[in-house]
């Protein structure tokens, strides 16, 4: 298992294997959905789970479904110590561990602490978007010039690192999640993946000994001297995969979001952007659906720990489970008109950022963040649209979005 995919993936499938296919999955997730919604797939030895209803089942049920990919029949230790290092984060901890791994930093996350941040993630949001707008000429680049520099600088500032070291951050991050280029050898993949695992965890190694002995007021002095129920601290292990962790997580996954909101709000109508304009109610209602329509995470992995029938398909001890969120939240059979993006849909009961005892720590920072960053975008930019462009998706078997995504505008006066 590669940190590559800290999800369990193993390897798209091979349905998904081209970059126009991952670039729209949709029509074989609804193609599946209709005939073969819980399919084991012999290649990856793995099984796939398509239906809404299938999927938060599996996402409800922490005693038939782990999150400890040891579980798996075919688990393999890696021979890299550090790739093992995320698995002893809360990502892979079923409760109570995993309830007491995420109490050392939940509360920063909580929308009421965030909230006091808001006016500094403006500030930050708006400045970088000045830049942009001065330097570029009615064009900009959505990803390099906002929804990836923004999300890194806040993560790095609540961490308690320099923001200097953004680009960094950004190169680690887009390195652990990403799969291996059209034209990259697996060792060359895997010494790569090495060489950023290496370079993270002493980063973060000499990080957070600091923090033990000069505790400041960041996540970085909590993760390093939180006491734990036992008494205990986090082992250098634990604080090391859970700075991974919060790195890799409070950078991506939101960077997408931000991505994947202006790309849906660019396809829906020509008015789109005026209207939410100011419309800060809108604004949020039309980000829940481009969590349900664009799924910046399209897939999660569970283990089943015991065998378990579905569909008529029988899941064995130790299977690997694949859980399809992007497929999930286009279910006809939950939401109307799923291949539609109505941004005033309401409800919205989308899987976008998983559900149950695994729900994103991070949700409530990727939804500001998002707000925060189009609401910038829309006070200095019109007639916003996609430029003329060849869109190529992330190569990430679990992460959802664009490399790249060019805009033309005009500047508002």
């Amino acid at each position: 298992m590669s940190s590559a995919n800290p999800q369990g993936l193993q390897a798209f499938p091979e349905e998904l294997a081209s970059r126009e296919s991952w670039l729209e999955p949709f029509d074989w997730y609804r193609e599946m959905r209709d005939d073969d919604p819980v399919r084991y797939d012999p290649d990856r030895r793995t099984w796939d789970v398509f239906r809404y209803e299938d999927v938060k089942r599996i996402l409800d049920d922490d005693e038939a479904f782990s999150v400890n990919p040891r579980l798996a029949s075919d688990f393999v230790e890696p021979d890299n110590p550090g790739e093992g290092l995320i698995f002893d984060t809360m990502l892979f901890q079923d409760p109570p561990r995993h309830d007491e791994l995420r109490g050392v930093v939940d509360d920063e996350f909580q929308p009421r602490a965030l909230r006091e941040r808001e006016s500094h993630f403006r500030d930050l949001a708006g400045d970088l978007l000045d830049d942009a707008v001065e330097d570029g000429g009615g064009r900009m680049d959505v990803v390099e010039d906002l929804a990836y520099p923004f999300p890194v600088t806040v993560i790095a500032e609540l961490l308690g690192v320099p923001a200097e070291n953004r680009d960094r951050f950004k190169r680690w991050s887009d390195t652990l999640v990403s799969a291996a280029s059209d034209d990259e050898g697996s060792e060359e993949y895997a010494e790569r993946q090495q060489q950023a695992q290496m370079e993270m965890a002493q980063y973060f190694v000499e990080a957070i000994g600091d923090r033990r002995e000069n505790p400041r007021d960041d996540l970085l002095s909590q993760i390093a001297t939180a006491e734990l129920s036992d008494g205990s601290t986090l082992s250098r292990e634990e604080a090391l995969g859970m700075c991974i962790l919060l790195l890799v997580a409070g950078n991506i996954t939101t960077t997408n979001l931000i991505a994947n909101a202006v790309r849906c709000f660019a396809d829906a109508d020509e008015d789109l952007f005026e209207r939410l304009r100011g419309d800060e109610r809108g604004l949020t209602t039309a980000l829940e659906e481009t969590l349900r329509y664009r799924s910046p995470v399209q897939a999660m992995t569970r283990i089943a720990t015991e065998d378990v029938t579905m569909r008529g398909e029988t899941v064995e001890e130790g299977d690997r489970v694949i859980v399809w969120l992007g497929s999930a939240n286009r279910d006809e059979r939950r939401f109307e008109d799923a291949d539609a993006f109505r941004p005033d849909r309401s409800p919205n009961q989308h899987l976008g950022f998983g559900h149950g005892t695994h729900y994103c720590l991070g949700a409530p920072l990727a939804r500001l963040e998002a707000k925060i960053a189009l609401g910038e975008l829309l006070d200095r930019a019109e007639d916003l649209r996609i430029a003329d462009a060849e869109l190529r998706p992330t190569r990430s078997s679990f992460v959802y979005g664009v490399e790249s995504l060019p805009i033309r505008y005009s500047e508002r006066s």
